[in-house]
C-alpha cells in the first residue's frame, strides 16, 4: 500500500445490510463481499460460510464467491470488500483473519455481535502482513 488512507466512506444502506446479515444467524460467522462503482461501495453480496466450525471461523463459499464476483464484473462493479461477524469476539481481526485474508488491496470488515444492544463494524486495510484500522464514514 503506497498511500495511506485516512477514512473509507460507505453507504448506509451497505452497513445495515451487513448488520442485517450477521443478526440473521447471530451464533455463527457470516460472510460476503461488497461491491463499488466509481470507488463507491454498492452491493452487497451474502456468502454461505462452509467453515467446519462456523462458529468461529469463516471460508466463503467457493461456487457462491466465484458467482458473485461474475456478476459484479458483468455489472460493472469491482470487490471493496469482504466482510464476515464475530459472534462472540471484538470487530478486531485475528491471526485467523490475517492468515487468511488473501486480497491485500481491499477492504476487510469485521461486524462484532459482542456488544450490549450495539453492533459494532470496522475496517481495515493490510499493510505488510498485519491489518491496519481505518474509520468507517458513513455517507
Amino acid at each position: 500500500m503506497t498511500e495511506k488512507i485516512t477514512e473509507i466512506a460507505i453507504t448506509r444502506k451497505i452497513v445495515q445490510n451487513l448488520l442485517h446479515h450477521a443478526q440473521q444467524t447471530p451464533d455463527q460467522e457470516v460472510c460476503g463481499l461488497v461491491s463499488s462503482r466509481n470507488n463507491t461501495p454498492y452491493r452487497s453480496y451474502p456468502i454461505k460460510n462452509n467453515s467446519p466450525e462456523p462458529t468461529r471461523f469463516f471460508n466463503l463459499d467457493a461456487q457462491q464467491q466465484i458467482q458473485a464476483m461474475a456478476t459484479m464484473r458483468d455489472n460493472n462493479e469491482q470487490l471493496f470488500a469482504i466482510y464476515h461477524s464475530h459472534p462472540t469476539a471484538p470487530a478486531i481481526p485475528s491471526n485467523t483473519d490475517l492468515a487468511q485474508a488473501n486480497y491485500p488491496e481491499t477492504l476487510y470488515l469485521i461486524i462484532s455481535l459482542n456488544t450490549k444492544g450495539i453492533l459494532e463494524i470496522r475496517g481495515y486495510l493490510i499493510d505488510k502482513f498485519k491489518f491496519i484500522e481505518v474509520p468507517l464514514n458513513l455517507i
